[in-house]
């Protein structure tokens, strides 16, 4: 197993150390329509409450997005997302402790969030969709996180896979960088999601997981998104498990919310191989779970010595 190496990011309120223990980064989904809590916390008031309970459960980070892009899904437009992200981002401006995160595709959602508040961006088809996306976080100076996405939500499952999947994630990964620092990016302020559920198969997404330290050569921080997704259905579904399963699907497997204990086994793997950042649902849980994975990580880095 690696060695996590240590990271600094500039936020516009303060720094974030990465790397000395793993920092877990809250989900609140403000859509009617994500896959595991939709609708959940579509209204403003509901949104907030859950905001300060992921902050109370030991959350280091919020990650808010308005958008659903779970498979299948069409997107909506930058007026649409800004109606449910606004009202949130302004009542918790200067209440909320911990910094947010703002997870959208569109530059001009981006900028005007993080003008309420958000502190770090966070893009799922890693400049892609709108390349535009990379100016705003060298522009306000935030962190950028860029994870790779095979495809559009829209078809991401249901187009072939790539037949090596960890250079198409490396390529894809590289070329999103290279994006963003031509845009004017810090090297030290990106951020890499492998981007597991995301166009990938079954066995893909078990894969990348094995293979973060490769990853992490790539040299920026590594987030690591395992939280209740679908390959995590299949696997714990009774009848599934020794079949051949080609494509991530819900179907035929267990729903989201039971899926707390497999998505335990994957946070603490994503650790173990280098993960700095954890984005989860359960927080409370996962913070327990990422504290005695660090430990183990701490008690193999005395044995070094």
């Amino acid at each position: 197993m690696p060695k996590r190496r240590i990271f600094h990011l500039r936020l516009p309120s303060r720094a974030l150390t990465l790397g000395e223990r793993t920092l877990l980064m809250g989900v609140l989904n403000i859509t009617p329509d994500s896959f595991s809590d939709g609708g959940k916390f579509l209204t403003p008031h509901r949104a907030i409450e859950h905001a300060f309970a992921l902050q109370k459960a030991g959350a280091d980070i919020l990650d808010i997005g308005a958008e659903s892009t779970r498979p299948s899904s069409t997107g909506i437009s930058a007026v649409e997302e800004l109606r449910r992200l606004l009202p949130v981002l302004r009542a918790l401006r200067g209440k909320l402790k911990i910094p947010i995160s703002i997870d959208t595709r569109k530059a001009s959602v981006a900028e005007i969030a993080v003008g309420a508040g958000a502190q770090m961006i966070n893009d799922v088809s890693g400049l892609k969709h709108d390349p535009g996306l990379a100016e705003v976080a060298a522009h306000r100076r935030v962190p950028l996180i860029l994870m790779h996405m095979r495809g559009e939500p829209a078809t991401m499952q249901k187009a072939p896979f790539a037949r090596n999947v960890l250079q198409d994630v490396t390529q894809g990964l590289r070329a999103s960088i290279r994006k963003a620092q031509k845009s004017g990016v810090a090297k030290s302020q990106i951020i890499i999601d492998p981007g597991i559920g995301f166009g990938k198969s079954f066995q893909q997404n078990y894969e990348l997981l094995r293979r973060l330290p490769y990853l992490a050569k790539l040299g920026h921080p590594l987030l690591v998104g395992t939280s209740r997704k679908g390959f995590l259905g299949q696997t714990l579904t009774p009848g599934l498990r020794g079949r051949s399963r080609t494509r991530t699907t819900t179907t035929k497997s267990v729903p989201p919310y039971q899926r707390l204990w497999g998505t335990a086994a994957t946070v603490t793997a994503s650790i173990l191989w280098g993960a700095h950042i954890v984005r989860v649902h359960d927080v409370a849980e996962m913070a327990q779970v990422a504290r005695v994975a660090d430990l183990l990580l701490d008690s193999r880095a005395m044995q070094g010595k």
